[in-house]
């Protein structure tokens, strides 16, 4: 669980409007520190030249920056002076190695451009102030290129991608005992037939690309490897859009061809303007790193025009992808899930129950979950844990049935009935919102109470449900603040894809009912949660925020997960802190298989010294619990990075 912090400063290296060759766009970042200077090699494409073919080249500039926010003092580095690429030197990856400094660029050798002329070359400096030396180093097509910083096993190792324009491409490892044998023929005599045998794979389907990013940084942990993944690069079956986005994998120590640990999805996505709007718009393309303490800033491309910056803790990244780590920081899930199943003696829950709020009372957890029949009608059942993991009690009737119009089946078969509840305690009544729905119309969100007192006498008197949302409107996945904001009653809602809100002056839905959505949380395009967002369970209060887990599902990966969100304590409508991944996911069998596959749905959360207690659907089938420290969450939520 991690989350990322784009630079204020952003973007850090715009194009310049004192010269020409670099006045179109400078983007792909490579940084390297030399003291309290941080150097900057970069791509720098030159303003149109309508007399030259091609009318735009790209070189090599280098820029300084004291503080890393913005860099000036533009100049250009590598030029194209050899026949090799003469057409071209781009995306520089700089390594500071025994005590000199590689940078290893593309190099372009024929105009139009084509994979034949696509080859990696290196240039060697001792100060950064001018190359000594430039080679070819690849005979064949690859880019990319970077140098570990430190021999490994006594080698000379680095890292590129091959055939990157003649796919499939690969990632592959070269090494050698001199540094100069890396632009020795010798060594790739016979190493394109072989790319199998130095390769490493970090797709996760074959219709992925990936390239190398940076230089490889070396952890306690392993080599730490940020690099591009673009999801659905290739013609796929379902014609899924392309999603350029940065990730992380790790390598072994000893044996970098081994991976031991890997992001499960992508660290940075384009969001911003300056990432979606450019010479080729939606791209983040990480081009460096570098470490300062536990602040791991990545530099990138914005849609090839710009470089920029974000920071994300190292440990907290590094958690999230050693499997042993992920398992200790991630909800844990009640081995003997799912704590309830339906039950076919009973004709109300004989097909599903699911969805369940909780509300902790008098020491115990009650437990109201939404259960389905077989002709497809919701009610609303209860049950009981005094240890918030196994049930003891469980009623063989439903506590809340369809009563009104707007929620009683309206087209035999059809879904229908009262779902999704929420619980929250005012006072001495608790109110549960729930979603009704009538088979026909769009869902509304309808809300009852009953006295706290009642309540624990198993006396279910609840009042007489009234609709709060506007008709005509798919709103659902509702919930009621446990205080007072402003003096008022919070509502949170969603309206389409959107968490919104609204405030209402009283408790009385027959007079006040939601008429806004102030809009609180939306989906994050070409992200795990780009397609839409809704509530699980009413929002805890911490001393550093409300803390709101919600549900979401990914246009690419169309399961439903589970994220977390630190919402301002005085002004919940306003977000502090984002989890860039989702902290529950399906994974186990009851969870990925059911009336709906790959579905994880909270409506209930409780915190009990110190743990959270998170209930919720798997596979709109069963209920399962998981529990995780409060503290864990809050931690990563409220990262100080610089």
């Amino acid at each position: 669980m991690y989350i990322v912090k784009r630079s204020h400063h952003n973007p850090i290296l715009i194009p310049s409007n004192e010269h020409a060759w670099d006045g179109f766009a400078t983007f792909n970042p490579s940084p390297v520190k030399k003291g309290k200077t941080t150097y900057l090699l970069y791509r720098a494409i030159s303003a149109p030249d309508v007399l030259n073919t091609p009318s735009q080249r790209s070189i090599i500039g280098v820029a300084k920056s004291k503080d890393e926010n913005y860099f000036d003092d533009h100049a250009q580095f590598i030029l194209p002076t050899e026949e090799w690429e003469k057409y071209g030197c781009e995306d520089p990856r700089v390594t500071y190695f025994e005590k000199k400094y590689y940078t290893f660029y593309t190099a372009l050798s024929k105009y139009p451009f084509e994979a034949s002329g696509i080859k990696v070359a290196v240039a060697v400096s001792k100060d950064l102030k001018k190359v000594d030396s430039k080679h070819l180093v690849t005979p064949f097509n690859a880019k990319a290129m970077a140098l570990f910083p430190e021999r490994v096993g006594g080698k000379v190792t680095a890292i590129l991608s091959a055939h990157t324009d003649s796919p499939p491409s690969k990632i592959v490892i070269v090494q050698t005992n001199k540094v100069e044998e890396l632009w020795s023929e010798n060594t790739w005599k016979d190493f394109e037939g072989n790319l199998d045998k130095f390769e490493i794979d970090p797709r996760r389907s074959p219709y992925d690309h990936i390239e190398i990013g940076a230089a490889p940084i070396k952890t306690k942990q392993g080599w730490l490897l940020i690099y591009s993944y673009i999801q659905y690069y290739f013609p796929n079956p379902e014609n899924k859009p392309k999603i350029f986005g940065i990730e992380a994998i790790l390598l072994d120590l000893k044996n970098p061809y081994k991976i031991i640990g890997q992001t499960r999805g992508p660290i940075l996505i384009p969001e911003e303007t300056y990432e979606v709007v450019g010479f080729v718009g939606e791209v983040v393309f990480p081009s460096g790193a570098l470490l300062e303490k536990d602040n791991l800033h990545i530099f990138y491309g914005a849609a090839d025009t710009t470089g920029c910056r974000a920071t994300i803790s190292l440990n907290d990244l590094l958690n999230t992808m050693n499997p042993m780590q992920r398992d200790k920081s991630e909800p844990k899930r009640y081995k003997n899930n799912p704590i309830l199943s339906p039950n076919n003696n009973h004709a109300w829950e004989a097909q599903a129950v699911l969805n369940p709020a909780a509300i902790y009372l008098k020491g115990k957890t009650h437990i109201l979950y939404r259960a389905i029949s077989n002709d497809n009608t919701s009610t609303i059942g209860y049950a009981t844990s005094k240890d918030g993991l196994n049930i003891e009690n469980r009623l063989k009737e439903p506590v809340y049935v369809p009563r009104e119009n707007f929620e009683m089946k309206k087209i035999e078969g059809n879904n229908s009935g009262c779902e999704d509840p929420r619980l929250t305690k005012i006072g001495d009544s608790i109110y549960m919102f729930y979603t009704a729905f009538d088979g026909i119309g769009p869902p509304r969100v309808a809300a009852s109470s009953i006295l706290v007192k009642d309540f624990l006498k198993q006396n279910f008197n609840w009042t007489p449900p009234e609709l709060i949302t506007p008709g005509g409107i798919d709103d659902k996945d509702a919930c009621l603040f446990p205080e007072k904001i402003n003096k008022k009653y919070l509502v949170f809602h969603r309206i389409g894809t959107d968490i919104c809100a609204d405030y209402l002056n009283s408790l009385n839905f027959k007079k006040d009912k939601v008429t806004k959505c102030i809009r609180v949380l939306g989906p994050r395009e070409r992200a795990w949660d780009s397609v839409k967002v809704g509530i699980t369970a009413p929002p805890i209060k911490t001393k550093k925020g409300w803390l709101l887990l919600y549900h979401a599902i990914s246009r690419a990966h169309y399961e439903y997960r589970v994220g977390a969100v630190l919402l301002d304590l005085k002004d919940p409508t306003v977000v502090i802190g984002r989890m860039a991944d989702p902290i529950l996911e399906p994974r186990e069998e009851y969870e990925k298989q059911g009336l709906v596959n790959n579905v994880v749905f909270p409506c209930g959360v409780i915190l009990q010294k110190g743990i959270l207690y998170i209930y919720y659907g798997g596979a709109d089938k069963v209920v399962g619990v998981a529990t995780m420290k409060l503290e864990t969450l809050l931690t990563a939520l409220t990262r100080k990075l610089k």
